[in-house]
């Protein structure tokens, strides 16, 4: 590969976040990480997915910050909901095995990774047994890449290393029930309108068809391959097999084009090249500022 396999990393200077690539060249083994003056930590594809992606909504509906009362929330949401198009029909299919997830609110409170090395999160994670996939990957899907990148501009090294590093290359996409997930970090307090603007979404997306209510996926309701939380699915989704839906799940072709439909729309730029000094070595430096959220709120990377 060219421009190796790229890993999403955060700088840290004081305080200010900008999103870059850090290179793992696939061709000659290089697996350096580090970048010169900067202190990366790797970041899961979600930590481009934390702006509210639809406009912020003021639900009526009372949240918690523990189970209590989750069952009427649900009721009175379903009443909002059925209010801005969402079908009763759907509604109740959707949330017909809806529970409160104490494992996605402990995933939300202990987030453990941040206290983790660049290379202890790479050794965790089985970074060079990525790597090593990864060039098979590529090889494999010859033919997928090559479209993709006709279409959107990006190339099979930055979608190639967020499918090995979000789902080790859709081997593992979590075990929570999506519905689950999503509902109860909206009715939790801390992050209620962000994840209220996600169940909307979800919703969308079972009410069209593109997500089934038994849907399960990471903790914080992350769908699919490459781990889109609902609005991005809804934003920058793509039928990537011309099926006539967008299946993150079970369609790599659906979910590598989305990624790569994800990174133009964040800016990418065709041709531009993502190492050090190339133009899409940071897609969009406002892109953080203009998703942040509230202070002490920042940290939806998992």
């Amino acid at each position: 590969m060219k421009h190796g396999l790229p890993i999403l990393c955060q700088r840290r200077d004081r305080g200010r976040k900008d999103w870059h690539f850090a290179d793992t060249n696939l061709d000659s083994g290089n697996t350096g990480f580090f970048m010169r003056k900067a202190k990366c930590v790797l970041a899961g594809f979600t930590a481009m997915m934390a702006a509210a992606i639809l406009p912020s909504v003021a639900s009526a509906a009372q949240c918690s910050n523990t189970s209590a009362g989750f069952d009427a929330w649900v009721e009175d949401f379903k009443g909002e909901a059925s209010g801005r198009g969402i079908s009763p029909a759907v509604l109740n299919k959707a949330f017909a095995n809806v529970t409160y997830n104490k494992a996605t609110i402990r995933a939300d409170r202990g987030q453990k990774s941040f206290k983790l090395s660049l290379s202890q999160f790479m050794q965790k994670r089985g970074g060079q047994t990525i790597i090593s996939r990864g060039k098979k990957m590529k090889a494999q899907n010859a033919a997928l890449f090559n479209s993709i990148e006709n279409r959107y501009g990006v190339p099979a090294g930055p979608i190639i290393a967020i499918w090995g590093m979000e789902t080790g290359f859709g081997g593992f996409m979590g075990k929570e029930h999506t519905l689950s997930a999503v509902s109860t970090l909206a009715f939790d307090c801390r992050r209620s309108d962000y994840f209220t603007n996600q169940l909307y979404a979800a919703l969308n997306l079972v009410q069209r068809g593109d997500l089934s209510p038994d849907a399960r996926g990471a903790a914080h309701g992350e769908i699919g391959q490459t781990q889109f939380l609902p609005a991005n699915v809804l934003k920058f989704g793509v039928d990537g097999d011309g099926n006539g839906h967008i299946d993150m799940v079970r369609s790599k072709a659906d979910a590598l084009a989305s990624t790569a439909n994800f990174l133009r729309g964040h800016g990418w730029s065709a041709g531009a090249g993502y190492q050090p000094g190339e133009g899409n070595f940071r897609c969009d430096p406002g892109l953080e500022r203009r998703q942040r959220l509230p202070a002490g709120n920042r940290h939806h990377w998992r």
